[in-house]
């Protein structure tokens, strides 16, 4: 879990300033990082975008900035999707573009007639709003247009794959738990998510049933026997 920014003692708008490059950052842990693309664009670590979020133009706001960032700053490896995953992402992305839209821009209207921007709470919640919705619509652009569709299925010989159910032992302890593999889009009831990324995910994939796997977790090495797949 990453740190959330502390917000110190300060204006309205150094706190708008410092949660609105949280905005992105969230944007970031979701997309697992970005890719290299943005190297293309002169940026080499989210370290750089965010200086870039909390010193944009002059008198310019961050959650504007967020609004004219290129398409390349949520750009990201192919991400593999359920069909349900991936037609549930689009219903959300055409919400955002209408729905979600309208009722930021009324908040902003409402918000702007009270007076005063500078020290005004309301408006900037409401811009803060903005920027975090408009940040989820390009995420989402991103990955749908890059998306690969995955069946959910156990490979041809069984082995592990994106978008597969497994079941499995840890040494030691006597409860199987079940997984996803695939990407934290994906919703199961009852079973967590495990990104193919991730080292687990990584030691998983390709595997089989019975197979024993060894990963690094933060704890140390860790040790799972592979129960079931298609589970």
């Amino acid at each position: 879990m990453r740190h959330k920014t502390t917000v110190p003692s300060g204006t309205v708008h150094e706190a708008h300033r410092l949660r609105c490059a949280d905005a992105l950052h969230d944007n970031y842990d979701l997309c697992g990082g970005w890719d290299v693309a943005n190297a293309v664009h002169g940026v080499t670590s989210f370290a750089q975008r965010r200086s870039e979020i909390n010193h944009g133009a002059a008198g310019e706001q961050p959650c504007e900035v967020l609004q004219r960032a290129p398409l390349a700053w949520f750009r990201m490896a192919a991400t593999h999707l359920t069909q349900d995953t991936y037609d549930r992402l689009q219903a959300e992305l055409e919400d955002l573009r209408t729905r979600g839209r309208i009722e930021i821009a009324r908040a902003i209207e409402a918000a702007r007639a009270l007076g005063d921007l500078s020290e005004n709470g309301d408006y900037h919640a409401a811009k803060d709003s903005q920027g975090k919705m408009e940040a989820r619509v390009r995420q989402l652009e991103a990955m749908l247009r890059d998306a690969e569709i995955v069946s959910g299925e156990a490979g041809a010989e069984g082995e592990v794959t994106t978008g597969v159910v497994v079941a499995l032992r840890y040494a030691g302890d006597d409860d199987v738990e079940r997984y996803l593999i695939g990407s934290i889009e994906e919703r199961r009831e009852g079973v967590s998510v495990i990104s193919p990324n991730s080292p687990l995910g990584q030691a998983l994939i390709g595997r089989h049933q019975g197979d024993r796997v060894s990963y690094e977790a933060p704890s140390g090495a860790q040790e799972v026997e592979i129960v079931e797949v298609g589970a």
